[in-house]
């Protein structure tokens, strides 16, 4: 029989390619398992292949000899994946949930109910962030929430401290930008010393907080309580105990000064970044406690 040349020759390349073929499925790694495409199904987390390996990358009721082919998958670090995390990196953050206030709560509160046996502690958030950690650990080992009034410009150079608050059960609330006297200021400067401290909170936390606190001083002006109300703030915190944390006086003379003075529904006004703070919050919750007194965040004490 004669074989035509042309013949031979297709063939030949027929073979070739499909030994081609083969070798590349081995390099590849196949091992006869296909995955279908995991945007086309729901995935039901758990599953379990037949080598008791969990993939959640199979669909309900489909097994490891799924006819799809195996490049219908995506890479691990591929389009999909590297889209997923550029969606979680630019997704707005999830503000806090507050429970509504009384009714007739004033718009200046410097002290809760008396009657109750609530107390606030609140802290001028701004210094050392490791001090203000410490403290905020130590409120949260005796299940406390605080209340902090933080400085735009802390959380400038401390963005990592806003969550860190609100992840702590804390409360967030607006000191001004630059601890300004701002009851000194011209209204339209008063009103940009709010705004530059809400617009922080509100990109790093999805909301402005509750609260406004006015710096260098213990109670707000008309002005200042104007200013804040077109900023967005409707309730000013202000602050009946000032035991005068700032000064660095001893732990035992700190909480000597909170505790001769606290009673129920008092808002008392302390600050981060101090060590004689830090060193004194444990003695203070002994004491509160010992007086039969809770402390809250300021939105709890005013519910």
């Amino acid at each position: 029989m004669t074989v035509d040349r042309r013949t031979v020759l297709r063939t030949t390349v027929k073979l070739a390619a499909l030994a081609s073929a083969g070798g590349l499925l081995t390099a590849c790694g196949d091992t006869g398992r296909r995955r279908a495409d995991p945007g086309s199904f729901a995935v039901r987390p758990g599953q379990v292949d037949p080598s008791g390996t969990v993939d959640p990358a199979w669909p309900a009721g489909e097994g490891p000899a799924s006819p799809t082919p195996a490049a219908s998958a995506p890479p691990a670090d591929g389009p999909a994946p590297a889209a997923a995390r550029a969606a979680a990196a630019t997704a707005p953050p999830v503000p806090p949930v507050l429970p509504p206030l009384a009714p007739g709560t004033p718009v200046e509160v410097a002290y809760g109910p008396r009657g109750g046996r609530n107390v606030a502690l609140t802290f001028h958030g701004s210094g050392d962030p490791a001090l203000a950690t410490a403290l905020l650990e130590t409120a949260e080992k005796r299940g406390v929430g605080l209340t902090v009034m933080v400085v735009g410009s802390w959380l400038d150079q401390q963005p990592q401290m806003a969550r860190r608050i609100l992840d702590g059960g804390h409360e967030l609330g607006n000191h001004t930008q630059n601890h300004q006297n701002i009851s000194a200021l011209p209204p339209d400067r008063a009103r940009e010393e709010i705004a530059q401290c809400a617009e922080r909170l509100q990109r790093l936390t999805g909301s402005i907080g509750r609260w406004f606190r006015p710096s260098a001083a213990q109670y707000a002006t008309p002005m200042v309580r104007e200013q804040a109300r077109a900023v967005g703030y409707e309730h000013v915190l202000a602050f009946d105990v000032d035991p005068r944390d700032y000064a660095d006086p001893t732990a035992a003379e700190l909480q000597r000064r909170v505790l001769g003075s606290v009673r129920g529904g008092s808002v008392v006004a302390l600050h981060l970044g101090h060590r004689c703070t830090v060193d004194a919050l444990p003695g203070i919750l002994d004491g509160l406690t010992k007086a039969g007194l809770t402390p809250v965040t300021a939105s709890r004490l005013c519910a």
